[in-house]
């Protein structure tokens, strides 16, 4: 099969990109980034995401049209059937959602068809001893089939030696440690709008105590059935869980002077220039990505802790030395250091021929050419409520012409 014979044909699939130009859209997780042109309006086509991504999409983004969506089940491979722009043929697309183990409802998508076998990962955490991630291991082997990923895009996020990052259940425990040695303080949590649910389970199980969390985060608890241990009432608990960015130095100077509290940001992001003097020198001094000291207090009231649901180096290593793909791009772009997975990893490619030349030489001549070349075919993002079950499960038939076939092996998707 001939070079361009494998690569999928343009105007056919789009991830987590939600412009025009495409006859199905997959959707890998809710985070904002991976969300931007997504809105209760949105109509462009139909929407491919995991059950809990479904069951969480209408409280993002109200009155958003549920007859265009899609329940993929993760973990098994269903034939999605399009037509090509250019010829009308049918085209067959084998889809394999994955657990990405980042967030509730992420999913890693594989795709297998006549252009060969795309993996794109969204974000994910590939913590390979976690029980999850060796149920995705053996998902993967058993819908590869024994074929090669001919293209992997990847979660890069934190693609350089100097990200290492424990388990989460280790960074949990360590966060339940700093919260038990200051037994007379307020605590005060960063997180986003979704994420981070196991270590606040984790938390609320081990001290036996409620967690505080704003409204809108309640009601997400509420359709991800975790609300028994999350409450409203902050008269229930000492420990609070808030915006990540309302999290501050100032914040936390104003609420020790009504009671002792401290808070603790619980991310693989550098914080500590957040809670630092705000000069270039301190600044640059608290991102320096060759200082490798773990570094657990960032100020007086201030804590972190590398609780990350993204991977870190070694991690991303092991998921390319297990996959072996033939080409890979990072998802995510940096301008400020190398993140760039070639440049570590490409000895580990199925077809490693790429040459060493310097993370700055890397990015301006392979990068951009491997985008346009690629990328304008597999369109993907790259960076920088009640149950719907039974109504999803009644509407998914009737729009958009799509024929559901009920087979042994998969759900067969006419659009």
């Amino acid at each position: 099969m001939g070079a361009r014979e494998r690569e999928m044909e343009k105007g056919l699939v789009s991830i987590d990109r939600w412009g025009d130009g495409s006859q199905a859209y997959f959707l890998t997780h809710l985070h904002t980034d991976h969300t931007s042109g997504l809105s209760s309006k949105w109509s462009r086509g139909t929407l491919f995401c995991s059950a809990t991504s479904a069951e969480l999409l209408s409280t993002k983004f109200p009155d958003f049209d549920l007859s265009l969506i899609r329940v993929l089940e993760v973990g098994v491979t269903q034939l999605v059937l399009l037509r090509s722009p250019s010829s009308g043929s049918e085209v067959r697309l084998l889809v394999t959602p994955i657990d990405a183990h980042h967030c509730p409802g992420a999913v890693m998508y594989l795709f297998r068809g006549e252009f060969g076998c795309v993996l794109h990962t969204g974000d994910f955490r590939w913590e390979i001893m976690n029980e999850r991630a060796v149920m995705a291991k053996k998902t993967f082997m058993d819908a590869l089939e024994g074929s090669k990923i001919d293209i992997l895009y990847l979660d890069n996020t934190y693609c350089h030696p100097s990200f290492s990052f424990p388990t989460r259940e280790v960074a949990s425990q360590q966060v339940i440690d700093i919260i038990n040695s200051n037994p007379d303080h307020e605590v005060i949590i960063g997180i986003d709008t979704l994420g981070k649910e196991d270590l606040l389970l984790h938390i609320s199980q081990a001290l036996g105590m409620k967690i505080w969390v704003w409204p809108e985060r309640l009601k997400t608890m509420h359709l991800l059935k975790l609300n028994s241990n999350f409450t409203t009432n902050t008269s229930l608990t000492r420990v609070r869980a808030v915006p990540r960015y309302s999290l501050t130095h100032e914040t936390l100077s104003s609420l020790n002077t009504f009671h002792p509290t401290i808070g603790i940001l619980p991310s693989g992001l550098p914080w500590r220039s957040k809670f630092l003097e705000k000069t270039p020198a301190a600044v640059a001094a608290a991102t320096n990505l060759n200082d490798k000291t773990p570094l657990t207090k960032l100020h007086q009231y201030a804590f972190s802790v590398q609780y990350s649901d993204h991977s870190c180096f070694s991690e991303i290593q092991e998921f390319i030395r297990t996959f072996r793909p033939s080409k890979a791009a990072g998802l995510v772009s940096s301008s400020s250091y190398c993140i760039n997975p070639r440049y570590y990893f490409s000895h580990l490619y199925e077809n490693h021929h790429i040459r060493d030349v310097s993370c700055k030489d890397f990015r301006s001549k392979l990068d951009r050419k491997f985008e346009y070349e690629q990328r304008d075919n597999f369109v993907c993002k790259r960076e920088k409520l009640s149950s719907l079950g039974g109504r999803v499960g009644a509407i998914r038939k009737g729009k958009l012409g799509a024929k559901i076939a009920e087979g042994e092996e998969s759900e067969h998707l006419i659009l």
